[in-house]
């Protein structure tokens, strides 16, 4: 009986505790934010150093990102807008950064983390929308 017991007892913590193990183990979703995010932090020190290779490996790599099959979270028209949107955004920073153009170089920028703010806003919106009992987690599933 006391052994039924300890293997109960097991397993309800492994059920208790398997959400908290899942919510700290980051998902690629987050992993691939989390470049971007540094990504785009180099890209800035490259333009306030005018260092033209920093800003356009940085750039490159922010479009490689957007090119992923992670990258695509929502498979809807607007998603895939302001994915359009932001590799635009990446290939003229290049573009500006090959032609050594620092304003124009600032300007992409600024339109890229414009792109980033409107399509966080509707992703956020979709969250905000979902029914009453789907993890949050369902939602940037691959479908």
């Amino acid at each position: 009986m006391t052994r039924w017991l300890g293997v109960t007892l097991v397993l309800v913590a492994v059920v208790l505790l398997a959400p908290f193990r899942a919510a700290s183990q980051p998902t690629t979703v987050a992993k691939i934010m989390a470049e971007k995010l540094k990504s785009s932090q180099i890209l800035l020190e490259g333009l306030a150093l005018g260092d033209f290779a920093k800003i356009t490996r940085s750039a490159e790599k922010l479009s490689q990102l957007s090119r992923t099959e992670e990258w695509m979270v929502h498979k809807t028209a607007r998603y895939e807008v302001h994915s359009n949107e932001f590799r635009r955004a990446a290939e003229i920073i290049i573009q500006k950064a090959k032609e050594k153009n620092l304003d124009g170089v600032a300007y992409a920028y600024v339109d890229l983390t414009m792109t980033c703010v409107r399509c966080h806003q509707y992703v956020r919106g979709i969250k905000d929308a979902r029914l009453p009992g789907i993890a949050p987690d369902y939602l940037f599933a691959r479908r």
